[in-house]
């Protein structure tokens, strides 16, 4: 069937000009302190000598899918509700859906990687260096851009096989799967089964791994001195929060029929730009290295201006 849509229009948060204001303020605000809470924390760990380990060298990349992830569409939310300009062309609309499918599944498997880098540090101390060496940890990023690329590939795919002839606009403020195939012109039954199948077992699967993981290492802290059980908990609480604050949006989005509920863009929300936005807060505030480094590299910055 020929596809006869060459644009579709969103229809964002709201319609009301008054809230679009209102709108418009909150997530500029937000955006631009998630983008420069991940910039200062990729600056401060690629500056600081004692970040040099494992765990920041993936802690880089998590700020950097944040901010990638977040500017898939806070900034096409933010402009809308300024210029009431609501349409998105066919073209770019396959764009943010590949990118915002791209850094989401990046940003998960980022997260297991860093798990799994808990893991070692904490239940295989004695072989940690020699396991999570650089080329290794460099081979595991590479291979989670190799995947992401794979999922998001395969959600284009299956997203240019519909048709669109009829409407052609989307109840949300970002292009996504589920609410595309509402406008298709076919049964996309059996493509609903495969979003659940590619998107739904990506996150519950990440999930799961993840939990498993953290609950093998918080088993094994019986064996650590109390030092060692406060900074192991420390820093896989912070894990722990960004895991749960993360994939419970996703999940809820994912690994569902082809319903709509009247909570889909406070959930879609949540996890597209608040997410981002509490990562950087989450691992600055609750790690002392990562603080003291901030210090350090702000300290540095005063005292050459001064000179």
């Amino acid at each position: 069937m020929r596809n006869n849509v060459t644009e579709f229009i969103l229809l964002g948060l709201t319609q009301d000009p008054e809230k679009q204001k209102i709108v418009f303020t909150v997530f500029l605000v937000f955006y631009t302190a998630t983008v420069l809470g991940n910039v200062l924390i990729i600056v401060t760990i690629n500056t600081s000598p004692t970040l040099g380990s494992p765990m920041y060298f993936f802690l880089t990349y998590l700020s950097i899918s944040d901010s990638c992830f977040s500017t898939t569409t806070a900034p096409k939310l933010i402009v809308d509700n300024l210029s009431h300009k609501n349409t998105i062309s066919f073209d770019e609309c396959m764009i943010q859906l590949f990118a915002l499918h791209f850094f989401g599944c990046m940003e998960i498997l980022v997260l297991v990687l860093m798990a799994y880098d808990r893991f070692v540090a904490i239940c295989k101390p004695l072989h940690y260096s020699v396991i999570m060496n650089r080329k290794v940890c460099g081979i595991l990023i590479l291979l989670a851009w190799v995947g992401s690329f794979l999922h998001s590939i395969a959600q284009i795919i299956l997203i240019l096989n519909v048709p669109f002839c009829g409407p052609n606009v989307i109840n949300h403020y970002f292009c996504d799967l589920q609410p595309l195939l509402r406008l298709g012109c076919m049964d996309t039954y059996v493509l609903n089964l495969l979003v659940v199948s590619n998107s739904g077992a990506i996150c519950s699967v990440g999930f799961v791994l993840l939990m498993i993981s953290y609950a093998i290492i918080l088993h094994s802290l019986k064996h650590h001195s109390a030092e060692g059980k406060r900074k192991a908990l420390s820093t896989c609480s912070s894990h722990i929060i960004v895991v749960i604050i993360f994939f419970g949006p996703c999940i809820f989005m994912y690994t569902r029929p082809p319903t709509t509920f009247p909570l889909d863009k406070l959930v879609s929300v949540f996890y597209t730009i608040v997410t981002p936005f509490l990562n950087p807060l989450i691992y600055t505030l609750r790690n002392s290295e990562v603080k003291n480094a901030m210090k350090k590299l702000w300290s540095t910055q005063v005292n050459s201006g001064d000179k």
